[in-house]
């Protein structure tokens, strides 16, 4: 009777995570806006930010200066002032977020940058023009994430309880049967937030994503600067191609991982 254990432990993770979904669905609803600002015309900042929340907008920082020769960015995973005088508020963090010294480490100061007032002005008043997730809704995503992850392991459970022994008393398509239920839990809870939800993201409402489609709608087809800071926005990092920028990235990346084994 072990697999009764197994098959209680299945209905525990889907009807948790279940539950974690349905309770951000509430909160979602009630915080979400009512109004959309359509007449907004969205910065790159503001685009970095649906796309990829505040650390895509330190990265766009980043890059945009590098290419105005005005930060360096070093293969190592170094930045080096060039031109103290920020032409804007992220640019200011920026700096202000390398320190005096004029020089740091990309991985802090990207994370300095990203938790700075300018950002958090920023999103509040993408917000309030109704194209970015309110703080309250974007355990939306998360859940469903977690409700994916739970209907992976019911599966798993499932197996694992039909792979151990039997009495032949005990039909494993019975077995099978019961663990289908909470299987059919999650994917009916996934498939009601498609519906109702979809599209879910962390950051950008959908008609945020609407705005983000047409501002790439329309830097397709051109080779200026903007629409390769564009790339950048919406699609991060891995846009870049310059070889010596992607390896400043990528030290940040591999200074990330060892602060974290570090900690570990």
């Amino acid at each position: 009777m072990f697999w009764v254990l197994l098959l209680l432990a299945a209905w525990a993770v889907a009807g948790l995570a279940c539950l974690r979904l349905c309770l951000a669905a509430v909160r979602a609803a009630a915080v979400a806006p009512h109004t959309v600002d359509r007449e907004h015309a969205l910065t790159l900042y503001e685009a970095a930010f649906l796309a990829g929340g505040p650390r895509r907008v330190a990265d766009l920082t980043l890059v945009s200066m590098a290419r105005q020769r005005r930060l360096l960015l070093a293969h190592t995973g170094w930045a080096t002032v060039v031109d103290p005088c920020g032409r804007d508020e992220m640019e200011r963090s920026v700096i202000g977020a390398i320190g005096p010294e004029g020089q740091s480490r990309i991985a802090p100061v990207r994370s300095a940058a990203a938790a700075a007032d300018a950002v958090r002005g920023l999103a509040d008043r993408l917000v309030r023009a109704g194209l970015a997730v309110p703080d309250g809704t974007r355990g939306v995503a998360a859940g469903v994430q977690r409700v994916r992850v739970a209907a992976v392991t019911v599966c798993a459970l499932g197996a694992a309880a039909l792979a151990l022994p039997l009495p032949t008393d005990q039909p494993r398509l019975l077995i099978a049967l019961w663990f289908t239920l909470p299987l059919a839990l999650t994917l009916g809870c996934l498939a009601i937030t498609r519906m109702e939800v979809h599209p879910y993201s962390r950051w950008a409402s959908p008609a945020g994503q609407r705005m983000i489609g047409a501002l790439v709608r329309q830097a397709d087809g051109s080779a200026d600067d903007r629409t390769y800071l564009t790339s950048v926005a919406v699609r991060g990092v891995h846009a870049i191609g310059e070889p010596d920028l992607r390896a400043a990235f990528a030290h940040r990346e591999r200074y990330i991982e060892e602060r974290w084994e570090r900690r570990a």
